[in-house]
């Protein structure tokens, strides 16, 4: 970055397109003359790697890093913006820190279903084609014959929904899975679930039966991963099926 600010590709940090917040900034350490650790920003990545189940974001400490969706921490919707919506995001750094980042909407619940800009090389057909267009399709053919992508079991309405990540609240581990808490699209209130890593980090996976946390949460409901995780693994789970 020069002492001016600009990031030299003309483009200024938190800058929004057409599709929602620019890709993930990677962030290369260089030696100022002067003597202070300047980092130079490319904003050209791409946040999210559907065929990886990846995310990219920048860590003080490693550059950038690329993290699975279950390592999401926390969740909050920023107000604002809203075409699209922008969520600040808590994550676990494979460096063993805990770092915040920013996702738009799209990023979080169309990007996982490969509606994302890329291209791959057809091996069939020995050309470049569209990667959204070949999972986007199928992705709408799996909707269409009544699979989705994520699912949850809503406690107060006692039946399992359909669900997207912007839906999620928390998300903490233990014990090889993770518990989830989730605000539910249709009658709102928070639910917690016990789920796999796979059924977080993979659409259409869906975990057969789910842990649920026989409780009615207020809208108030811990908002610190530690509270919530002292609470979450304190109380007692029944098994539910999740056949939608």
């Amino acid at each position: 970055m020069s002492p001016s600010g600009s990031t030299g590709h003309g483009r200024r940090p938190h800058e929004q397109s057409r599709r929602g917040l620019r890709t993930a900034p990677r962030a290369v350490p260089w030696k100022a003359r002067i003597g202070f650790r300047v980092w130079l920003v490319d904003y050209n990545i791409v946040m999210y790697d559907a065929l990886t189940s990846r995310y990219t974001f920048a860590c003080p400490a490693r550059g950038e890093s690329r993290v699975a969706l279950s390592a999401f921490r926390s969740f909050e919707r920023l107000p604002g913006a809203a075409h699209p919506a922008v969520f600040r995001v808590r994550f676990a750094c494979p460096c063993g820190d805990e770092h915040d980042g920013l996702v738009s909407h799209d990023e979080l619940d169309w990007a996982p279903l490969g509606l994302h800009d890329g291209v791959f090389l057809n091996l069939m057909t020995s050309r470049v084609e569209s990667l959204a267009a070949e999972l986007g399709e199928l992705a709408a053919t799996r909707i269409g014959a009544g699979e989705w992508p994520w699912s949850f079991f809503c406690y107060p309405e006692e039946r399992p929904r359909p669900v997207f990540p912007s839906s999620f609240a928390l998300l903490a581990p233990g014990d090889g899975s993770l518990g989830l808490a989730v605000r539910c699209p249709a009658c709102h209130a928070l639910s917690v679930n016990l789920v796999s890593h796979e059924h977080v980090d993979l659409p259409f996976y869906n975990d057969a039966e789910v842990g649920v946390v026989g409780h009615v949460f207020a809208g108030d409901a811990p908002r610190t991963l530690e509270k919530f995780r002292e609470e979450l693994y304190s109380s007692r789970f029944d098994a539910r099926r999740l056949g939608l």
